[in-house]
């Protein structure tokens, strides 16, 4: 969940230098900064287990996965905005900034009660005007259901819920069974 920490407008190059020195980290949004809540240990296992999974099928190609610190900038009609999803895989050559991507190809957030509206609707509209984005994944750690949303389908959900499905990654050609997604995590059942 995020909380707004200031009204005034924040310049782009006063908040990533805020960033780098602070320890709490903050999304930013045309000019206005929204402290980061704090992950729950299912949500970083849950992300280790994805950014694993994909580091290692990666591997030897030009693709890098980051995952929890590093964010993604976008323009949205003129306002800057930084946001730091749980996972993310960039491909692309243009890439130069050394804390944030600007063209990713996948893009993936752990979810919980409190930031699945923000996921499913803003962060979800703002995702799809990245021009490189071919997928958004959206893990629920409360409960067995990974969303994904492809730009090939129109951003159409693709919803599995049981432990023997697999969520096929065609952006980066890997088939992830939800059993590895879930790897030491106790989840219910998709509700």
């Amino acid at each position: 969940m995020q909380a707004l920490l200031k009204q005034d407008f924040i310049s782009v190059e006063d908040y990533l230098a805020g960033e780098e020195a602070g320890q709490v980290k903050h999304e930013y949004i045309a000019g206005e900064v929204y402290a980061m809540a704090g992950g729950t240990s299912d949500h970083h296992q849950i992300g280790l287990n994805i950014a694993f999974a994909a580091r290692s099928h990666l591997k030897g190609k030009p693709c890098k996965v980051f995952v929890f610190d590093f964010k993604v900038r976008l323009k949205i009609a003129q306002d800057d905005v930084f946001y730091y999803p749980d996972g993310m895989v960039g491909c692309d050559p243009r890439e130069t900034h050394e804390s944030y991507l600007r063209f990713p190809k996948l893009l993936v957030e752990v979810s919980s009660d409190s930031t699945e509206r923000l996921d499913r609707r803003e962060k979800k509209l703002a995702y799809q005007t990245i021009e490189t984005l071919e997928e958004y994944l959206i893990v629920a750690q409360d409960r067995l259901e990974v969303t994904l949303f492809r730009r090939g389908n129109n951003w159409q959900p693709e919803v599995c819920s049981r432990l023997n499905d697999a969520v096929a990654l065609k952006s980066i050609d890997l088939r992830l069974p939800l059993s590895a997604i879930y790897e030491g995590v106790e989840v219910g059942a998709a509700g």
